[in-house]
Formats: C-alpha cells, structure tokens, sequence
C-alpha cells in the first residue's frame, strides 16, 4: 500500500463510493478507498434500493434529485417506475397535498391521482380504507451493490485508488489536524480523512476523537416467491399503515416501520460495539417483531396472506437522532463525516457524494445543508443513553404525521433554564430546541383570547394563548425566557481582527456597542446571523439562536484556525440566563428596579443592577418594541425572573414564549437564520444590505451584489384563516417563480404573512398566490415591515 494519500476514504459502501467518484470528477487524484472486507459488505448489500426524492428539506429534495440524474447514467440497475404514496386516514390526504405544494416548488411532476388511478398502477393492492394518493413518476429503484460497484469503478478511473481487505486501527491527529490513518496493511500519512463507515462511523469516529452519534439499528423485509404476472409496478408507500413495497421480478419486496424497533449493539450505558467480524452478514430473522409489519401489509396488498416468503432480510442501518444524514467536517480538522444514512442513503447517496466533495474541495458545500450538519449536534450527543433514546423515538415515529409545533418527548427534560420551575408552575406548554427546555407558551393564557383557529395544518396545535401573548407585548409588555440563546465569547489580541474580517458589519465599535451582523462564507451567503456586544478591547459576547450555537462555534473557530487569529472561542451558553423585557411599559417595569440611569440608545449595552442582581442589560429586540435583554449569572436566574415578574404585574406584565416571539417577529419583518436566510442567500437578497459595510474587507465580500436578480418579499394573504408554513409554492401569473421561506399570522396587523425571494422585478403591489393545502390563495406584495415601518416604537 502507498505510505501516503491527500484524502482517505473509510468505507467501501455506497456512501464511500459516491464521494471517491465525486472527487475524481473535481480533479481530486490522490484518493484512497479503505474497506475492512469488500465492497457492499456493510448495509449496502441488504439494502432495499427504494429511491424517493421529495422530502421536508428542500436541499435534500435537491441532493435526492441529483442521485436520479446520476442514476440515468450509471450501470446501476436504476428502474424509473414511479412512485405512490397512498393516504388511509383524511389527516394523511392533507400532508400528501402540502406535500404535492413542496414537489411543485422543487420543480418535481408529483401529482394527486385518485384511488381508482392508484390501483390501475398497482393492480396488487386493495383500495379498502384508502382516501387517496400521489404519484410521482420519477421516482424508482436502484440495485444498491450494483450502483456502489458503478460509483467504485468510476472513482477508480477517475484515479482513485480502492483498497479491500484493509482494516482501519486508528486515526492519529496532530494540532488539532488528522494526519494519519493507522491499518493492519500499514500507515498512510495524509490530510484529510472521510468517515463513510455506516454503522461502524461512530468507532471510526472515536479513533479521532469524535463523537458520531449514530445508533445501528435492526430494519427488516421480506422477498416474495414470484406470484404476480405484472410488469413496472411502481414503488408503494402506505405511511399509515407503516409499510412500502417495490417490485422483486415477479414478486415484491416489503418492509416498514414496526413501532416495537431494536436497536443493535448500541445501550444507554455503552456506546455501539458492531462486532469486528460482521462483514457481509445478515441478523438473526425477528418474526415476531416483523408481525406487525406483515399483517398491515396484508391489509393493502391481500395477496401477501398466501404468497411464499423467499428470504427475511434483517439487516442493521445506522439511524441518527433526528433521522436526518449526519454530515460534514467535525471539530478535528479534516476529519469529515459522511454516515447516519437512516435507511434512505441510496435515495441520497449521488447527493451526499456531490456536496461531500464540494465541501473538501472547495472548503464549503455549495447548499445548504444545516439540518444535516454534524455540527447540529451540542455536546449532548455524547451520551449514548440520550442518542439512543433520540434515534429510537424517531425509528419508531418513521411515518408519523408531523404537524407544525410537533414536540418530540425522548430525553426529557435535559437543560432548563434557571426559571424552568416558575414556568412549569404557572402552566408553560414547553418545546425543545437544542436539548433546551423552552416556553412556547403558557396554558393560562389562553383565556385572554378567543382568536379564530387558522384552518388546516396551522391549526392543529394551535392556541389562543399566543395571541394573547402577542397583544400583550404590544400593548404593555411581555417577559420572555431566552436564556436558552446561545452566547459566545470571543476573546484575546486576535479578537477584533479575527471579527472584522468574519463579519459584514463593523463590530469593533466603541465598548458597549451591540452590532447586528452576518457572517458570510467566500460566495457571500449568510453562514452566520448574530450580533456581538464588545465588552473590552479585546473582549466581544456573540448571541445567535438557540439551535444555531454549535454551528456558529464552529462557523467561528475554523475561521480562527484559517487566519491563525490568537483568540480564545468559548461557548457560555449555560453561564448565563438570558430574559428579554419588552413593550411600551418595559421602561416603567424596569426603572423601579434599578438606580441606573435607563438612558443608553438602542443598540448598546450597559452592566446595571436589577433588584438584587448584577445584570449585562443589552438595548435590542427581536419583537419590534422597546425593551432589553437581561443577562445574569446562572445563580441569579430566578432571582432575576421574579424580581421581574413581581414588578410589572401593576403594569400588566405578560410571561410569554417563543411562539409569540415568532408571530411578533414576522411583523417587524425581523429574519430567521435556517429559513428565510442561509448559505445560500445573500445579504442584498435579503433585505440585509444595511449591515454591509463595503469600505472594509471581510469574508465574501467579493462575491457580493448589491443588484441581486431576486428579493426576499413580504406577502399578506387574502385570506386570513389561510397560513403559509413554508415551502410553499409561489406563484405570478401562473408561473411558480418562488417557495415560502416562513409565514404565521400577525396579530397586531390581522393578517396571514409569509416571505419569498422574488424576482427582483415583482416589488410591493404585484399580485401573487400561494398554494395552501393544495388551494391557490391571493396575496400581495407589500412592503416590510408591516408593523412600525419607521422603528419609532423600538427607541
């Protein structure tokens, strides 16, 4: 074996493959596959090789859609038969029409065809119980080994060198850099290293010292005898019944989702221990778990009572936590992660290679990809009793209707803020974001209002009490939990170097100034949403999202390490609590706790006291009204709280949470990161372009166009029971032109809102329609934002 290689690649599967043959077609030459048996021997020579592109991530729809394109050119076996997807229940017809809305946005033909058409498609199945279906006929099936050994060849004529039979022993690392990987056919020096090891990532991983939370878990089908005459049936999914099947020659293969699932190797006291001898091999048949299984699949497809089973196929497949692929460079430079493929990585696997190879390349993936960053996952995940709880929560709810608020329950509570026990006290509906308990709102409010429940999906866990929140804000003041928001402080000589040339805005302003600010990649889209408060000279506190934290203390110290800033990054999230106070009373609330004077502008900060507390009081808002983020030492959290609590009830203080956050928001046209801003979209598409400062030289700045070709467009519904929740098609003219970034309703403004990026030529007052829950709704382009466009109220 050569002594040395640029990349190495660990995993001879379909996921491994992909990215050799994607690194060649860059030009990458110095390439080595390792595969501690042959090619195809983890999961994906028992894998089912059912390929669906549409899916809740409009990237992932992307990279699905890709694998296709690629597929029509591979010797792989691929079959575009089609796909249906069939809904038992009314509640399921509803998700398949948002769904047929997203495939539309995407550019994909998924059309809602009737029960009868379903069945002259798939003579095979019994229509009883079933209410309707999709169809979208560029979907198929793929032969998995077929497609790994085509990928394979094509990264070896590309130059890539694949070696089997090799087994990896350790990853050494130096500087917080990989720079070798260990094997029993000897050593190779090297600079980057790409973990595709399917359900042996996360041993993989902790060679380098990283966590992959992955948990292998046990998924089963079975293949038919031949028993059917029919020729290119397509793919069918019964969701609601928990089972797919596909096409096997004269026969079928079916499988599902069973709600009794087994996870493999893996248990809460101990990380996975695939045994180091499971090459090419198959589990032990599970019949009795399988029968739950088996009998809904009889329901659809009666002829599955007497047919003949040629093989129960019980194979492990690695499952990530929130089922989504687990992606990217991790905190040991160059050592990237491409794994957790969750049962859908053929679907994914010409994708998954294509941004891999990007993102080593080119130093970023070219989409993106947050919500399959393995960066998404906090320190957390290092538990494997909390990523096993996750996984399996997921496994099991596969085919559960997700509607918008939906709450996941595993691993409950885990960090709290230090009021978490007054809001549970007086009755808070709680969410979890980032293993952080927060209030979404509070049940006692509810009574306050009567609103009119939006109709469809954005009703289903719908309350009152967010409304009622949101007037309250409005009208005289809301108290708000944050302290869940991430906090991170960037310090020492380098600092204001490093957060100059990091960040589209000047930051490093006199002392006490807050700067809102982006933070860019080299193609100017928006990698990072924050602002920064500078504390000392050389000493700034960054305040991003709650979910966002660990991707922008990433986002932060790779930059770092790029420019070799001397800087020290930390990550103070759980030091301090964080409690925003705001509305036209949060002064008359405030100024009876505090003999400091209240008088510092928006956009700063000044340390004051509150009651008994020291407090970092920062003058901003992210409601559109006058007030302040208090931060505290954890210690006095509570303190804080109450001290808070007891002094604005004379002037009718509200406790409210983040849904009323976000309705507020959408009103003061304030922009959320992961949904109407990411890599992908610039600070001049966004309407962000008063952040900007091109007199200085920052990251991406180059890339920049002040002139974009589209805009990021407020638009109001015609009807107002009609919520847009994003990804829904936008349509001018009857041509769909743009997707829904994120909408709600304003309670203040009395209408249902929504943003899109436009063509730049379709400002305020052109017409458009949205598709909700498969009707065309009239709306207006109107100028943002709807609520105190002059921003009178927040100073």
């Amino acid at each position: 074996m050569s002594d040395s290689a640029r990349i190495v690649i660990i995993g001879g599967g379909v996921g491994g493959a992909s990215v050799a043959y994607h690194l060649t077609r860059l030009g990458e030459r110095d390439v080595v596959l390792l595969e501690r048996d042959e090619l195809t021997s983890g999961s994906t020579f028992h894998s089912a090789g059912l390929v669906g592109q549409l899916r809740a991530d409009p990237t992932l729809t992307r990279m699905n859609q890709y694998s296709v394109e690629l597929y029509r050119r591979l010797d792989a076996g691929w079959t575009e038969c089609g796909g249906i997807k069939l809904a038992s229940t009314p509640e399921r017809m509803e998700e398949i029409r948002r769904q047929i809305g997203w495939a539309r946005a995407s550019g994909l033909p998924l059309e809602e065809i009737s029960v009868a058409e379903a069945v002259e498609l798939f003579p095979l199945m019994d229509p009883t119980g079933v209410v309707g279906a999709a169809y979208l006929p560029t979907d198929g099936q793929v032969d998995p080994s077929r497609l790994c050994y085509a990928l394979a060849a094509g990264a070896r004529e590309g130059g890539a060198r694949l070696r089997t039979r090799t087994r990896v022993l350790g990853i050494d690392t130096k500087g917080g850099r990989v720079t070798r990987v260990r094997t029993d056919q000897g050593d190779l020096d090297c600079e980057i290293v790409v973990n595709c090891g399917g359900m042996f990532a996360a041993e993989i991983g902790r060679m380098a010292g990283v966590r992959v939370p992955i948990v292998p878990m046990s998924h089963q089908y079975v293949v038919t005898d031949a028993f059917h005459e029919h020729a290119g049936l397509p793919t069918l999914r019964d969701p609601d019944l928990l089972v797919y099947y596909r096409q096997e020659v004269r026969g079928l293969v079916m499988g599902g989702y069973e709600r009794t699932c087994a996870p493999w190797t893996a248990a809460p006291g101990r990380f996975d221990a695939v045994p180091g001898d499971f090459n090419g091999r198959l589990l032990p048949e599970d019949w009795p778990r399988f029968e739950e299984i088996s009998d809904n699949s009889r329901i659809r497809v009666p002829a599955m009572a007497d047919v003949g089973i040629r093989k129960l196929i019980n194979g492990p497949e690695a499952f990530t936590p929130d089922n989504e692929f687990c992606l990217g460079e991790t905190e040991v430079g160059g050592f990237f992660v491409a794994a957790g493929f969750c049962a859908h990585g053929i679907a994914g696997a010409g994708g998954i290679g294509k941004v891999m190879a990007d993102w080593i390349v080119e130093g970023e993936p070219g989409m993106d990809l947050w919500h399959m960053d393995i960066r998404r996952f906090g320190r957390q995940y290092r538990s494997p009793s909390h990523t096993l709880a996750r996984a399996v929560e997921n496994y099991e709810t596969y085919y559960d209707i997700r509607y918008p608020g939906h709450e996941r329950s595993a691993g409950r509570p885990l960090r709290v803020s230090p009021a978490y026990g007054w809001h549970a006290a007086h009755g808070a509906e709680f969410g979890e974001k980032a293993g952080w308990e927060r209030v979404n709102y509070y049940r006692s409010n509810a009574a306050e209002e009567s609103g009119e429940r939006p109709r469809g999906w954005a009703g289903r866990l719908w309350s009152p009490a967010v409304g009622a929140e949101h007037r309250a804000t409005r009208e005289a003041a809301g108290l708000f939990d944050e302290s869940s928001f991430a906090k991170i402080e960037v310090t020492g000589p380098g600092a204001v170097a490093l957060l100059e040339w990091v960040c589209d805005n000047h930051v490093a302003r006199r002392i006490g100034a807050v700067t809102y600010t982006q933070a860019l990649n080299r193609r100017g889209g928006i990698e990072c949403d924050f602002t920064v408060t500078r504390r000392a000279e050389d000493e700034f506190l960054v305040v991003t999202g709650t979910a966002f934290g660990s991707h922008d203390l990433g986002w932060l110290r790779r930059q770092a390490a790029l420019t070799g800033a001397d800087v020290r990054i930390a990550d103070v999230t759980g030091q301090y609590a964080c409690f925003g106070l705001w509305g036209p009373r949060a002064r008359d609330v405030l100024s009876g706790l505090t003999p400091d004077p209240l008088d510092f502008p928006f956009m700063t900060s000044r340390e004051i006291t509150v009651g008994d507390v020291p407090v970092l009081a920062l003058r901003v808002t992210f409601v559109g009204e006058l007030g302040w983020e208090l931060y505290c030492s954890s210690e006095y959290g509570l303190a804080l709280w109450t001290t808070l609590w007891r002094a604005g009830e004379p002037y009718g203080l509200t406790a409210a949470g983040y849904r009323a956050i976000d309705t507020l928001r959408l009103e003061k046209g304030y922009r959320v990161w992961g949904a109407d801003i990411g890599p992908e979209t610039t600070p001049y598409e966004a309407g962000l372009g008063f952040c900007v400062k091109p007199d200085k030289d920052f990251l991406g700045r180059d890339a920049l166009d002040p002139e974009p070709s589209r805009r990021l467009r407020c638009l109001t519904l015609g009807d107002p029971r009609a919520i847009a929740l994003g990804n829904e098609p936008v349509r001018v003219d009857g041509q769909v032109v743009a997707r829904v970034t994120s909408g709600g309703y304003g309670h203040t403004v009395a209408a249902s809102i929504a943003y899109a990026y436009l063509p730049s030529g379709h400002g305020p007052g052109t017409e458009v329609e949205v598709e909700v829950e498969g009707s065309w709704v009239a709306a207006d382009v109107v100028r943002d934002p709807l609520y105190d466009p002059a921003g009178e109220r927040v100073r």
